[in-house]
């Protein structure tokens, strides 16, 4: 039993010295944070580029992390709306971190221009990644509009395509290729968001776009009540002359093989015939 009681006392004074010293760490840090705040920034510097830990480190990062949103921010201002800013100020964050282990205190440079440039710079490799056109169609449609752009300064007026490859100093199947590389095909993603509603669902691209392949049937409805409106009262060969020239398509001498009249005939009956419907017309002009 005593023996029991001696290693129950020995537990309870380590774990007491174990919270003691926890407790101990922690005003430790809090102390080491409190003077990193009330120190100058440049004093905060020296010491950085002396001790080097984590801690002062990570005071610099949050220090200069506004820097970082703005300059997203205004890159984002310039981009299609698919780029997701997050994702610029995560490349951006990398940038910062660079900056301040590359800062070099005996250049007299202010770090916020300094890092202003390694951000951006950050920033700008971020979204070459993300572009899958390559490098150099880029940089021919830059060129290529370039050129253009100062034409038409010049001229006044668009410039043709033989004005800019003279411009470019290019043969004509040089230029084609640069102009085709100029046009390269977009990627737009169909779930992104077209604009905001008042539902807690947004609208996105996919639910707006319209599909020129499938017929309205609405539409549909509408011509064929034209149709019979408009060929009511009419012979059989009138309105086979109207079926077949306005919505068929047909020429005047097709459609006279087809009815086996002469195509002189055929203009002169689809002129007596548009001569009559416009004068039904005008009598029904207010149900229209």
């Amino acid at each position: 039993m005593p023996k029991t009681k001696s290693k129950s006392g020995t537990v309870k004074k380590t774990q007491s010295k174990s919270l003691t010293k926890s407790t101990a760490i922690k005003k430790s840090r809090k102390k080491s944070a409190l003077t990193l705040a009330e120190m100058p920034i440049e004093d905060v510097w020296v010491k950085y580029k002396k001790v080097g830990t984590d801690e002062i480190r990570n005071f610099l990062i949050e220090r200069y992390l506004d820097i970082v949103k703005y300059t997203a921010e205004r890159m984002h201002m310039r981009l299609p709306a698919e780029v997701d800013v997050e994702d610029l100020m995560s490349a951006g964050l990398f940038g910062l971190m660079d900056a301040i282990d590359a800062f070099d205190l005996e250049r007299g440079v202010k770090f916020e221009t300094y890092c202003a440039q390694r951000i951006r710079g950050a920033i700008f490799d971020e979204l070459r990644a993300m572009d899958w056109v390559p490098r150099l169609v880029r940089s021919r449609t830059a060129k290529v509009e370039r050129a253009r752009k100062s034409l038409e300064m010049e001229l006044g007026r668009r410039p043709t395509d033989v004005e800019i490859s003279s411009r470019l100093d290019v043969d004509k199947a040089e230029f084609q290729k640069l102009s085709k590389d100029s046009k390269p095909v977009g990627v737009v993603s169909l779930n992104r968001k077209w604009f905001e509603t008042d539902s807690s669902k947004d609208v996105r691209e996919i639910d707006v776009i319209s599909d020129k392949r499938q017929i309205n049937p609405l539409g549909e409805i509408q011509r064929k009540d034209l149709k019979v409106l408009i060929t009511k009262g009419l012979s059989r060969a009138e309105r086979l002359i109207v079926v077949l020239y306005y919505y068929e398509e047909m020429t005047m001498k097709e459609i006279g093989m087809t009815l086996d009249l002469s195509e002189s005939r055929v203009s002169q009956m689809h002129s007596s015939i548009l001569a009559r419907l416009k004068a039904q017309m005008q009598h029904r002009e207010k149900e229209f």
